[in-house]
């Protein structure tokens, strides 16, 4: 922004010289250079000001990240990107009672109409636990 050569620094301090005189000029540069050190302060103040709301935005958005992380869905998110149609959670779902009623009107003989097999005839009868039977009492 400002670009000043050696030789224009020298130009202003002839000027000076010349302006104020010697006399006056030690009192002038000292003034100078408290103006010169306020300034740079007040510079420093804000730039650090700045520097601080900085990292206050950033926490924040670091805060609002977090806070969005925290309340995502993990299942949902995963079910989703695994399965967006839906078609292995049907899969893996009981069938509907409307599914199961054709299947009642086929023509099958009822369970109790049924009898269960003979035992084979080389098989001896079931003998009640011994325990039972030395007792003499059956419940």
């Amino acid at each position: 922004m400002f670009d000043f050569a050696w030789s224009h620094i020298l130009l202003i301090a002839v000027v000076a010289l010349l302006v104020i005189g010697p006399k006056d000029l030690p009192r002038v540069l000292r003034t100078v250079g408290i103006w010169v050190g306020r300034a740079r302060s007040i510079a420093r103040e804000f730039q650090g000001s700045l520097d601080q709301m900085i990292r206050e935005a950033e926490l924040e958005e670091v805060r609002k990240e977090v806070e969005k992380a925290a309340t995502i869905d993990l299942d949902h998110t995963i079910g989703t990107t695994l399965d967006p149609g839906g078609e292995l959670k049907q899969s893996f779902a009981e069938p509907a009672i409307a599914d199961a009623a054709p299947l009642s009107t086929q023509s099958a003989p009822p369970a109790a109409a049924e009898t269960p097999p003979a035992p084979p005839a080389s098989q001896p009868a079931e003998e009640p636990p011994a325990d039972l039977a030395k007792s003499g009492t059956h419940d």
